[in-house]
């Protein structure tokens, strides 16, 4: 795969829909070797490549750096835990196994309220569905989880006089992702990652085509 070609927003589409449950990478692996990119053109390609394949990583080392921004801030760390569960639910993988799991624990308390929370059905035409299915979570569409959850972490952050220290923590995890994605080599497992993942979105196409 040639990541020349990707573009930031095809990069977007691919992390909001590849499968969240992926491990983190080993350290040994993350840290393995640095080198300086020959071109931006390389820069480029390295940077898409490796934000792809360590996405866990860099999720995992931001979440640390926001918190151990606000050791000493219990309802800031709470308000770094909304707010990454906020992001988690952009993504498909996610926010399906979260509603699962939520509609699975209901159900064994009430059967009824259970089945409320079931996303609604997709018209299928020819054995087709007619249109993309949205994404729901506990039978509510996902734009109204992110903004409930936005607005609850937002108020956290400003009752806590967190913003200024949130802002550094971002601020700090985001240059580190940049730096160690811009400089860590992209080694073979890396391409044969992408390779497989590709093979996956193509496969899943002919499946939907001709299925």
């Amino acid at each position: 795969m040639d990541w020349r070609n990707v573009t930031a927003g095809d990069l977007i589409d691919a992390l909001r829909e590849v499968d969240w449950s992926s491990p983190p990478r080993p350290l040994s692996e993350f840290f393995s070797r640095f080198t300086v990119p020959r071109s931006y053109v390389k820069w480029n390609s390295r940077l898409k490549c490796n934000l792809y394949y360590y996405r866990t990583n860099y999720f995992i080392m931001i979440v640390l750096i926001l918190g151990m921004g606000f050791l000493r801030r219990p309802l800031a760390i709470v308000a770094a835990l909304l707010t990454a569960l906020t992001v988690a639910f952009l993504n498909d993988s996610f926010a399906g196994t979260f509603s699962e799991k939520v509609t699975r624990t209901v159900r064994q308390f009430s059967p009824h309220l259970a089945a409320k929370m079931r996303p609604p059905l997709t018209p299928v035409i020819r054995g087709r569905p007619s249109t993309k299915r949205a994404i729901h979570i506990c039978g509510q569409p996902r734009g109204v989880f992110v903004m409930i959850f936005s607005l609850v972490s937002f108020i956290l952050w400003y009752i806590s006089c967190g913003l200024l220290t949130l802002a550094w923590a971002l601020a700090i995890g985001l240059l580190g992702t940049v730096l160690h994605a811009s400089f860590r080599t992209p080694n073979l497992k890396a391409r044969l990652n992408t390779f497989r993942e590709e093979f996956r979105a193509v496969w899943h196409n002919y499946s939907e085509l001709y299925l």
